[in-house]
């Protein structure tokens, strides 16, 4: 993977890479989300995310829409806990189209009252909607309670009263804190050259004035345990069961990549999957999450299984956590996971409107990106013994905590 970057005097970091593809991708990512909202802002960074669509110095809506639609490209935007972005997709003669409208929505929007009004209502009805299926809310509550009374426990939409209280004042104030030009990536996949991607990036970003973060991001530092079941009128008991882990920085991420991977990945072979539904026929749908955060970490197991069999589930996920504690894994066993896991990122890199994405995010955390040579040689270190140290210290059961729908 041959990238090149640069940065603009403002501090905007650009990254490309050349693809031969009649298709393009590039997006902006902001090193800012829901955690870094104050108690007052609940829910503003993905309002702005919002936002930012409904009219600028020189459009409006419906010309931010129509920009990159007209020519049968895609425009869209997402937030997570610790980024804001946006992204597009679209044949590669319209490169310059492409940037110019990421820059006017992020730089030049101006929030019109009446279509801020109707965005909160689309916001709130999206929130309701989130509300109806357990299966996607359990996960934000989780959080919760792992990162309990901590900015990164806040979920991604806010609250309707939070939401209607929101004024253009306190956008631009939050955008004025938070849109740190240091703290911003611009990255590219498509078939232009190096050259011309600095003359456009100079001409729509390098005029952007210098704004770079002061005030560090709050950290998170403490967990407590705890089991936490509430009642709901769902047809299925859903359940989520883990523990904080290993931040983005930290060495013993890979090797936790690949016991997530393992225990409960996107393969149907999964140990988990093979466990629960395979062998026993409890879940229809049981995964293992890990998330790394730039300051530490979640890992969780996921279930949804009829009432009666709830208990029978947790047995066995509980069994298969101290199988992995106490009995290492054989040579072959680890061999084959790690062939797995890097077959499953090869085949995600050839997806460039993921790939954009994944290079942005990277060179946002580590300023450099892995090539898939360098991926597979950090894949192959991980031993025996490193795994069984990870399930030792995060699938110890008595510092879990636990989320019951039922």
């Amino acid at each position: 993977m041959k990238y090149e970057n640069f940065t603009l005097e403002n501090g905007i970091r650009i990254i490309h890479l050349h693809s031969k593809s009649a298709v393009g991708h590039c997006g902006l990512i902001i090193n800012t989300g829901a955690r870094d909202e104050e108690e007052h802002e609940h829910g503003m960074a993905h309002f702005i995310e919002h936002a930012i669509f409904k009219g600028t110095k020189n459009r409006k809506a419906y010309h931010i829409l129509s920009r990159l639609e007209d020519v049968g490209g895609e425009i869209n935007a997402y937030t997570s806990k610790e980024e804001t972005t946006i992204h597009t997709s679209f044949l590669k003669d319209d490169y310059e189209r492409a940037i110019e409208i990421i820059s006017d929505v992020i730089f030049n929007s101006t929030f019109p009252a009446k279509e801020i009004t109707r965005e909160k209502e689309v916001i709130i009805e999206e929130i309701n909607s989130y509300k109806d299926d357990p299966a996607e809310l359990i996960f934000d509550e989780f959080e919760e309670l792992i990162f309990k009374n901590q900015p990164l426990g806040k979920n991604i939409l806010g609250t309707p009263k939070d939401l209607r209280r929101f004024t253009k004042k306190d956008i631009e104030s939050f955008i004025s804190k938070n849109y740190n030009t240091d703290e911003m990536v611009f990255c590219s996949v498509g078939d232009i050259s190096f050259t011309k991607i600095k003359k456009l990036t100079n001409k729509y970003f390098g005029q952007i004035e210098s704004n770079p973060r002061i005030n560090p991001r709050d950290q998170t530092n403490h967990y407590i345990p705890e089991t936490k079941i509430v009642k709901k009128k769902t047809h299925q008991t859903h359940c989520i069961i883990g523990n904080k882990a290993y931040n983005a920085h930290d060495k013993k991420k890979v090797a936790m990549v690949l016991l997530d991977n393992m225990l409960g990945g996107p393969g149907l072979n999964s140990r988990l999957s093979l466990l629960l539904r395979e062998k026993h026929g409890y879940a229809y749908h049981v995964e293992s999450n890990y998330s790394a955060y730039s300051d530490t970490g979640i890992f969780s197991v996921y279930f949804g299984t009829d009432k009666e069999n709830y208990e029978k589930c947790i047995k066995l996920i509980k069994k298969e956590f101290e199988l992995l504690r106490t009995k290492k894994l054989g040579v072959v066993q680890l061999k084959k996971a790690k062939r797995q896991l890097f077959g499953q990122i090869a085949i995600g890199s050839e997806n460039n409107a993921s790939l954009v994405l994944a290079l942005g995010k990277s060179f946002m955390l580590f300023n450099r990106v892995d090539d898939l040579e360098r991926v597979k040689e950090k894949i192959e270190a991980v031993t025996v013994e490193n795994i069984q140290e990870i399930a030792n210290e995060v699938l110890d059961i008595d510092k879990m905590s636990m989320l019951v729908y039922q």
